[in-house]
């Protein structure tokens, strides 16, 4: 994606990412869609990193009950 991608397209990509846009205010998503390609990039590495790692985290608060985290 370039920073010149369309507003939507960045959108589109956090939507398929699964970030949850329809939950946000239209000032959050107006942030969103002002990301340059390399925040985009960024955001979206994170999203799939802690996604990754979170039927591990998950197992830990089930177990914990929560307290660890």
């Amino acid at each position: 994606m370039t920073d010149s991608a369309p507003d939507h397209d960045r959108l589109r990509a956090l939507e398929d990412a699964g970030f949850p846009l329809h939950s946000l205010s239209p000032e959050q998503r107006e942030v969103l869609q002002d990301l340059s390609a390399q925040e985009l990039t960024l955001l979206l590495d994170l999203k799939q990193r802690l996604d990754a790692g979170e039927p591990e985290v998950q197992a830990h608060s089930e177990i914990a009950g929560g307290a660890l985290f």
